[in-house]
């Protein structure tokens, strides 16, 4: 015992002789730390002032800050001087978007260049940062099962960390890969274990907040010493909503019940007594699309996927012993060794699996379902069963987890359970209509919390959202830019869904006379592809095909996305329109200052499409007392308008021309949220 003891301590040793160096060298370089600009800008003096003060009383900060004042710097900079002083240990850079991700290490590569010495990592999402895709051998990655570098990964990994954290700073998407290879390891393994020991994770939402993929090893005291910094904070709500909910497919089930005749008897009974049970639920239809249960979870739901999931792990096991469902035989009781996992059962076999074993699962101590816009498309009754059972049993695995993690957080105040017939199929959903109770639950125990956005407004309502309480900070800051950079025009024609085809022809050619008046680079913005597309092709019949046009299309790559952003960063002054939908990547988090943009146009109020869920949302807030109607349809949708006019204005010396094509700009409570300095009193023109 003593030598393995001993043992323990000479591996550790490094490690904390490591620690106690860079710690050293961290403080010394905060406290030298100066701003590291020549001067504060307007209003950005005042925000890290607010977040300083925040995290020093262990508050919650909700922050409005108007975009162009730096508001990434604004926040990390008091936070890493709180670190400096003994205030916190570490700091999380939350975040929605890879645009805002990047601007938050380049603000910390900004400090570093003023000396600081920090230990920063991003955690990127992990068909991302595939060592084995990006090598291009040991097989696709997690997809095929068997990995390079996850093979033996525990052996290699301390050494791995301690070479990464001796020798670099920053480790971004790049570093990770380059180390990982070296070492033979999984950089996103890698990027989880790094985060536990970094002063600085900049990372999704997702780590902090969802229950199913967060963190897990994270102790009271380390929550303590640790701030939240919360990027464009308008965008939590519905990412939360998400998180909070969980929906169960009927073809999904019987598609195993089909699948596994002839192959495993545990498994096909217990998809067919969930196939069963949703079978139930269709039932009770009754002619309508989507009905609610007033009973919340049917308990026999309840039991059959807990059932489902026991058969489905220890089949699942057996698979990746014996090389596949059709090697005969199945997993037995006594195979299954259970392990805490995230607050359920699951064995150790099974973990593996979850660790490694398809691309659909995420790592590590992170807890994943799959991604329900994934199952949103299901197949038809009497569609051809996919061919690869395993992952369709991990899937359905995976949903059965998510479903029983969201029971235990179901509140029949803030939760519905609802039933939606798609042509043939049946999805059953439990419905987070209000997310705030949970998301102040995730933050409880972290020192402070930063709630930042150009767009948290009204603030009320997002309080009211996020989950503030009496003792919360709030602060707004005021534009640092004049009425006069805006060029602002309001055209009072209806863009509403019964109106489109008849106003298409209007829209396209005013669209047009504004880039043949003003030629320069534009952003057109729409409420929908749809919408988008027939505009996009009346323009190009009015004569919009002399003109360079940039188009976005649902599910761009990454790569994609890039060569679009390009276009408008190039410096070669060459007239360029894009055209993009509200609240896509385009819209928010891009910063296209001086002559890469000369002008925006907004079609519509970014009204959400009216739907059962919004419905839902409406009811919930009437019954609160407050505005159900602008809780669920106006604010959301004007605050895609806020951060799409955001992209026009980015410095003081910037200015351009913005036009808002919606007769309701002329009415409250539209009109009341339009920014004092976008001049809403512009000209009419009809």
């Amino acid at each position: 015992m003593e030598r393995r003891i001993q043992d323990y301590v000479e591996r550790y040793a490094p490690f904390a002789e490591l620690q106690l160096r860079h710690r050293a060298a961290r403080d010394e370089s905060i406290a030298g730390l100066a701003f590291p600009y020549p001067a504060y800008r307007a209003g950005q003096r005042k925000l890290a002032g607010a977040v300083y003060r925040s995290i020093e009383a262990g508050h919650q900060l909700f922050a409005r800050a108007p975009t162009g004042i730096g508001k990434t710097m604004s926040t990390l900079y008091p936070a890493v001087k709180s670190i400096g002083e003994g205030r916190l240990a570490r700091l999380f850079y939350l975040t929605a978007r890879t645009t805002t991700r990047a601007s938050a290490e380049d603000a910390l590569r900004r400090m570093q260049d003023g000396g600081l010495r920090l230990h920063a990592v991003t955690i990127t999402a992990k068909d991302k940062l595939c060592a084995a895709a990006a090598a291009q051998s040991g097989g696709p990655g997690c997809a095929g099962g068997a990995c390079m570098y996850a093979e033996g990964f525990y052996d290699r990994i301390n050494g791995a960390v301690l070479d990464l954290l001796s020798n670099e700073t920053l480790m971004g998407k790049d570093e990770l890969l380059r180390y990982a290879g070296k070492h033979r390891v999984c950089p996103f393994e890698m990027s989880l274990e790094v985060a536990y020991i970094a002063d600085a994770v900049i990372c999704d939402y997702n780590y902090i907040f969802d229950p199913r993929i967060s963190l897990k090893r994270v102790a009271a005291e380390w929550k303590a010493a640790c701030a939240l910094l919360v990027d464009e904070a308008h965008n939590l709500p519905d990412r939360a909503r998400e998180m909070y909910s969980a929906e169960l497919f009927k073809r999904d089930f019987l598609n195993l019940v089909r699948a596994f005749k002839g192959r495993d008897a545990a498994v096909r009974a217990a998809a067919k007594a969930v196939d069963a049970a949703l079978l139930a639920v269709r039932k009770r239809e009754d002619g309508q699309g989507a009905f609610l249960l007033p009973e919340g979870v049917p308990e026999a739901l309840d039991e059959a996927v807990e059932a489902f999931a026991a058969a489905a792990e220890g089949a699942l096991v057996m698979a990746e012993r014996s090389g596949g469902f059709d090697g005969g035989g199945r997993a037995d009781a006594r195979d299954v060794l259970p392990i805490a996992w995230g607050g359920e059962t699951m064995s150790a076999d099974a973990a593996a699996i979850a660790r490694y074993g398809s691309a659909a699962v995420s790592d590590g101590d992170l807890d994943v379902s799959r991604d329900s816009s994934a199952s949103s498309a299901a197949p038809e009754e009497g569609a051809e069963v996919p061919a690869d059972p395993h992952e369709m049993l991990l899937e359905a695995y995976f949903a059965a987890l998510g479903w029983m993690r969201t029971v235990k957080l179901y509140d029949p105040e803030r939760h519905v359970v609802y039933a939606e017939r798609q042509r043939a199929d049946l999805k059953l959903k439990i419905f987070c209509m209000d997310p705030s109770r949970l998301l102040r639950q995730m933050r409880k125990g972290y020192r402070s919390q930063i709630c930042f956005s150009a767009t948290l407004f009204p603030l009320s309502y997002y309080m009211d959202l996020l989950g503030a309480e009496d003792t919360d900070y709030s602060v707004s800051v005021p534009s640092p830019f004049r009425a006069e950079q805006w060029d602002t025009e309001i055209v009072p024609l209806s863009t509403r869904y019964a109106d489109r085809e008849t106003s298409r022809e209007r829209i396209a050619a005013r669209m047009l006379g504004l880039a043949g008046s003003r030629p320069g680079r534009y952003l057109f913005f729409f409420p929908s592809y749809a919408y988008m597309n027939a505009v996009y092709e009346t323009f190009l019949a009015q004569g919009g095909q002399a003109l360079r046009t940039m188009l976005q299309r649902p599910e761009m790559t990454e790569e994609e996305r890039g060569r679009y952003l390009s276009a408008f960063e190039a410096d070669d002054g060459e007239a360029l329109i894009g055209f993009a939908v509200l609240g896509g990547v385009f819209s928010e988090g891009i910063d296209l200052a001086g002559d890469r943009l000369q002008g925006v146009v907004i079609v519509g109020v970014g009204m959400p499409q009216p739907s059962f869920e919004r419905d839902l949302m409406r009811a919930h807030y009437d019954a609160a007392g407050l505005s159900g109607f602008d809780y669920a349809y106006v604010y959301p949708g004007m605050n895609k308008v806020l951060q799409a006019g955001g992209r026009l204005i980015r410095t003081e010396s910037d200015s351009g021309v913005l036009v808002l094509i919606d007769d309701r700009y002329r009415r409250g409570p539209y009109r009341r949220l339009l920014p004092e300095e976008w001049g809403a009193d512009g000209r009419h023109r009809s």
